[in-house]
């Protein structure tokens, strides 16, 4: 497991997009992680303003995903940082929102030079919000592992 510090030191990303809170499994071929939506966040300050209801955009869980799937382009002791460079099969199946956690995984489908494709899917307390095949690319001159 690591924690929201562990996972600083890992990715270039910081509040308020950083999108991972927890890992909780991670493995060469299978990531686990948590996000923790909350009311606070400034996304909920301007999406589906009231009198409708606070919604997590859907790009946002997107980019958590996506954020998962890199940690399978870092390995399980590296430091890598990754480029979204391809989204497949998109679907968003619930709304998302403040109080809800996602639980994000990510499992490999591929892996080659400089490249990590992965099938990723959200669940909020057992049921699908969302689902998506991401791949992501080092920068140039770096190889996956």
């Amino acid at each position: 497991m690591l924690s929201i510090e562990e996972i600083r030191r890992r990715i270039p990303l910081r509040y308020p997009y950083l999108m991972v809170d927890r890992i909780v499994e991670l493995g060469a071929e299978r990531v686990v992680a948590l996000k923790n939506v909350t009311i606070d966040e400034p996304v909920f300050q301007g999406h589906f303003p009231e009198p409708l209801p606070a919604v997590m955009p859907g790009t946002l869980i997107l980019e958590a995903m996506a954020q998962t799937a890199a940690f399978l382009l870092s390995g399980v002791e590296g430091r890598r940082a990754g480029y979204l460079v391809g989204v497949e099969r998109a679907r968003f199946r619930r709304t998302v929102i403040p109080g809800d956690q996602l639980r994000l995984e990510a499992r490999l489908l591929r892996r080659r030079a400089g490249l990590v494709k992965a099938e990723v899917t959200a669940t909020v307390e057992g049921r699908p919000a969302a689902e998506a095949v991401v791949s992501l690319m080092l920068p140039e001159g770096e190889d996956v592992g």
